[in-house]
């Protein structure tokens, strides 16, 4: 009888593990196709709100007389403030910054109804003019998509990391905005924590990245976010300058991250009406300054159209110096007039300032490469994410040649950046539950 019951058990559980290892698999590929579906409804809304900011309003505000261009901020950042007081009272300006609170509080939610007000907020911040980027909606789109998405199928999660389809959605929100897949899976993954990547959702980050880069470029075409010109070769005393550019694209960042947290500060005080008047004028001053110097409306928008203007010939390094002290202190005024946007684009085309700076100090007949890899260091020093920057340069230039000299850069910026951030809301280190599990 003993022996009997001996063989009844082995043969017993065998197949109870065979029937836990087909759950897991195919809970495995619901979990894939759910990521695959948020990367595709994160794609479409970023691609719409590209259309409807960019195309439909900022394009147009663009072209109206400078008189106006420099009010129309502060009557974007008042519009804001009013969409966030009304739609859901309460509700601050964060965008990337939710990610990171929701995926280190298990207990904090991202809902619709401050998401419908900070997306109404961001198009009236961004569409205005206010120097910030689209990818912090975008980002924070997409981790609303998955969070929520995540909640409806609770038996598909089980035993599962509850930030999986976060992490997807902010992914394809990046993927979707730059054109860049791989920095969308990348960046999500890299910028919660400071020295480390988060665990065990590398599968659906990528599956969500791919699929919110073929919905975009489905709606909004494959042009390169950044088409450069200029050789692809480097040499030693390249690479010597690259390491040159980290160091200073890392001091120049820590100061931005200064300005930044003060301008965060002067949005949580309690008259945003007061705070949301005085960034508007003072970004009025600031674009009018810019405007002097240059002739061209550098100083407002998320500044694309920088990146080729300091790629020109001819232009002096105190000229770059300016733009790049102006468009940094407009972008903290958008912050501290409680703006609705990223801080990616800023923090990149104070790289391509930087980069252009040292570029024409080290070789002033094609500064190209300096440029990509000031970006890549600013980027990574300023969010902390050395390896989303270099695969931002490769994927959104072009140019995988620069990632050798973009590497140094960013591991020279890191060193120099230390401890600082452009958001406190990144962890040191990871800190994962022995009951933690993921695809």
């Amino acid at each position: 009888m003993g022996l009997g019951l001996a063989v009844n058990r082995a043969m017993w559980f065998p197949e109870r593990r065979r029937d836990e290892l087909r759950q897991l698999a195919r809970r495995s590929q619901q979990v894939v196709i759910l990521a695959a579906a948020v990367g595709a409804m994160t794609g479409l809304f970023v691609a719409g709100f590209d259309r409807l900011v960019v195309n439909l309003i900022m394009n147009n505000v663009l072209t109206l007389s400078p008189w106006v261009i420099a009010v129309v901020p502060g009557v974007g950042l008042l519009v804001a403030l009013w969409c966030r007081k009304v739609i859901s009272p309460g509700t601050d300006s964060r965008t990337a910054d939710e990610y990171l609170r929701a995926f280190h509080d298990q207990n904090y939610r991202l809902t619709w109804r401050p998401f419908a007000a900070r997306t109404v907020a961001s198009v009236a911040t961004l569409s205005s003019g206010v120097p910030m980027g689209l990818e912090g909606p975008s980002i924070y789109a997409g981790a609303t998509i998955g969070s929520q998405l995540q909640r409806r199928f609770p038996r598909v999660f089980r035993g599962a990391d509850h930030r999986l389809l976060l992490v997807a959605g902010a992914a394809a929100g990046v993927a979707a905005i730059f054109k860049a897949p791989a920095t969308g899976a990348v960046f999500a993954l890299e910028v919660p924590y400071q020295d480390d990547l988060a665990r065990r959702m590398l599968l659906p980050a990528l599956v969500s990245s791919a699929c919110g880069y073929l919905v975009f470029v489905a709606v909004n075409g494959t042009n390169p976010l950044f088409p450069v010109d200029g050789t692809s070769s480097f040499s030693v005393r390249d690479l010597i300058g690259a390491i040159a550019v980290g160091v200073i694209a890392g001091i120049g960042a820590r100061g931005f991250a200064l300005m930044i947290r003060v301008g965060k500060q002067f949005a949580g005080l309690s008259r945003p009406l007061l705070a949301t008047l005085g960034a508007g004028l003072v970004i009025a001053g600031l674009f009018a300054v810019g405007r002097l110097l240059t002739g061209e409306s550098l100083i407002v928008s998320p500044g694309y159209n920088v990146v080729a203007w300091a790629a020109a010939p001819g232009r002096s390094i105190p000229m770059l110096l300016a733009i790049l002290a102006l468009r940094c202190i407009a972008t903290a005024t958008g912050v501290a007039g409680g703006g609705v946007g990223g801080l990616f684009i800023p923090l990149v085309i104070a790289g391509a300032l930087i980069g252009s700076t040292i570029g024409h100090v080290v070789n002033h007949h094609d500064v190209t490469l300096f440029i990509l890899i000031g970006v890549a260091a600013f980027l990574g020093a300023g969010y902390r994410v050395p390896l989303a920057a270099v695969m931002f340069v490769a994927e959104t230039s072009g140019r995988p040649s620069f990632v050798v000299p973009g590497l140094l850069a960013a591991v020279a910026a890191e060193l120099v950046m230390g401890s600082a951030s452009v958001t406190s809301l990144q962890q040191a280190t990871t800190f994962e539950r022995p009951s933690d599990s993921g695809v």
